[in-house]
């Protein structure tokens, strides 16, 4: 079975460039499962035109992570049963699941989004804890699972508990693609991070020019999408007959 994975989409114009490129790059790759972490759609959330746009597009499950609620009109969204997820590790009083079960080619597909700690002002469960209930409560026979999180020591730790235990875990949240594409010693597809889905000419998915006027020591500006040269990112994850990951492939298209 492949899996293909999709960084983060940033903007209006990364969803576009994802709902127009989506179509032919599975043709090309022939995933049979296609995740998307959607959380950025609009820059800060996503809204319900925008998930079933990338619905329609080939995605068969979204994930969100910290700007799963930016945009209040997702929220009655997230509870009409679609298969779109927040993080599982916030209280259960919050809109949403945690996890969508998608049938796949005969077998049950777990998908979920945990948050780290690290660096994210939520106040929330343990995204190991998280891990394991799930793994423990929710039968199926592939997990996968998006973990949206800032520290890198924090993802490379997740990937090592759920090693032989799920069959992928990637990363998502920081935008920047990173190069540690493996397959773990009990069979665990991993990646730090898928990266994302706008504009390469941009600071992690904003306008160059506002951030590095930023960084210069100017005042905070309003930060605004850029559209510059879109490419989408992430990963194709090949998982074998035993549910142990083969291989994981780097996507990166112009």
């Amino acid at each position: 079975m492949k899996i293909l994975a999709i960084g983060d989409v940033c903007g209006p114009a990364g969803c576009d460039f994802l709902c127009r490129r989506l179509g032919a790059l599975k043709r090309r790759l022939v995933p049979d499962f296609v995740v998307v972490n959607g959380e950025n759609a609009t820059g800060r959330g996503i809204t319900p035109a925008q998930a079933d746009d990338m619905f329609f597009a080939g995605a068969d499950v979204i994930t969100l992570g910290n700007h799963a609620f930016d945009n209040r009109q997702i929220l009655p969204y997230l509870d009409d049963g679609k298969p779109i997820v927040r993080p599982y590790n916030l209280a259960p009083a919050h809109p949403g699941r945690g996890y969508a079960v998608v049938e796949c080619n005969g077998m049950r597909v777990c998908v979920t989004s945990l948050l780290g700690r690290l660096h994210m002002d939520f106040n929330h469960d343990s995204p190991f804890a998280a891990a394991d209930r799930l793994l423990e409560s929710v039968p199926a026979e592939l997990y996968i699972i998006d973990f949206h999180a800032e520290a890198t020591s924090e993802k490379k730790a997740m990937g090592y508990h759920l090693d032989g235990r799920a069959a992928i875990c990637f990363g998502t949240h920081t935008h920047v693609q990173t190069s540690d594409a493996r397959v773990l010693p009990q069979g665990t597809g991993y990646l730090t991070d898928l990266g994302m889905t706008g504009a390469q000419e941009s600071v992690i998915g904003v306008k160059w020019q506002q951030s590095l006027a930023y960084f210069r020591g100017g005042p905070a500006p309003r930060f605004e999408n850029s559209s510059e040269q879109c490419h989408l990112q992430g990963a194709l994850f090949t998982i074998g007959p035993d549910g142990r990951c083969q291989s994981v492939q780097l996507v990166d298209e112009a």
